[in-house]
């Protein structure tokens, strides 16, 4: 560090601007191939807390290269006369002059922040934020970026964020439970009645599933009453055609072979699934029928 120093103080003016740009340039080039290094790293693995490192490791090297530059900015305007104790007033009362200017910005980083550093949002989480519901694709210092039903892409600035419904499952479980009426052989007809009727309604409704619906099987009470279960998962606050138009479908199927048949036999409920903490949702997953 000496020689360096007296290296420096050998150079002219201009000699030592140049050394000490160089090097500003040449430590944001070793920070850029670092951070690439890393994301390269990263990408390779599945892991949600890899994915989430990458937010980590963008406002890492944003922070390292500001900092590079202010120290560089520093020494060239020592170089050339201006106390540091000046530059480092300065610099104080601009950074608050921005910060009043731009509190919304500041907010989104403090917001981003909290998000990457604790467990309250993930990458691959099913959440709704802001009226906007989605699988959580990514976590910025200013936004929080969302994969809806539709496809499509959706920005939510984190200082608008006030509160989140996060659904740990990755999805929202609907059982319609199929009473059956009958002898067994015309059981045997209603069920597979009632998962034809399923097929069917999945191919007109895609949109509202994260899966393929299941046919669960039968189950007796000790009542004696049977009946077959159904099992929808499906994206949050879209359960309204399950509730109604399969149900309905599927009433007017069984009454039109028994006229005793009534709508009650026909109940809509929705459960909670265990399901291990390490497996997150992902789009367009097929889940065994039988879990």
């Amino acid at each position: 560090m000496e020689a360096l120093t007296a290296l420096l103080s050998d150079l002219p003016l201009w000699g030592r601007l140049l050394a000490f740009a160089g090097m500003a340039v040449a430590a944001h080039g070793l920070v850029l191939a670092i951070r690439v290094m890393a994301n390269l790293v990263i990408a390779v693995r599945t892991e949600r807390k890899h994915a989430k490192l990458r937010s980590v490791t963008s406002m890492a090297a944003s922070a390292l290269i500001f900092t590079i530059y202010f120290v560089i900015v520093g020494f060239i305007l020592h170089e050339l006369g201006v106390s540091l104790t000046a530059y480092l007033a300065s610099a104080s009362v601009i950074g608050l002059a921005i910060g009043f200017g731009s509190q919304g910005v500041v907010q989104d980083v403090v917001n981003g922040v909290t998000f990457i550093f604790s467990d309250l949002l993930d990458i691959g989480d099913l959440v709704e934020i802001s009226g906007q519901t989605g699988i959580v694709k990514a976590i910025s210092m200013r936004f929080v970026e969302l994969e809806n039903a539709l496809g499509a892409s959706v920005f939510i600035p984190n200082r608008t964020i006030t509160n989140v419904i996060n659904y740990p499952r990755g999805y929202i479980r609907c059982i319609v439970d199929v009473t059956l009426t009958g002898d067994p052989a015309e059981r045997d007809t209603a069920e597979e009645t009632a998962t034809t009727l399923m097929h069917g309604f999945y191919e007109q409704f895609p949109g509202i599933f994260l899966s393929r619906p299941s046919n669960v099987g039968r189950t007796r009470l000790s009542s004696g009453r049977e009946f077959v279960r159904i099992k929808f998962r499906i994206w949050p606050g879209r359960a309204q055609p399950i509730e109604t138009i399969y149900r309905e479908e599927v009433v007017a199927a069984f009454v039109g072979k028994d006229c005793d048949y009534k709508s009650w036999m026909v109940a809509v409920s929705f459960e909670v699934e265990d399901r291990p903490e390490a497996v997150r949702p992902r789009l367009n997953i097929v889940w065994p029928g039988g879990n």
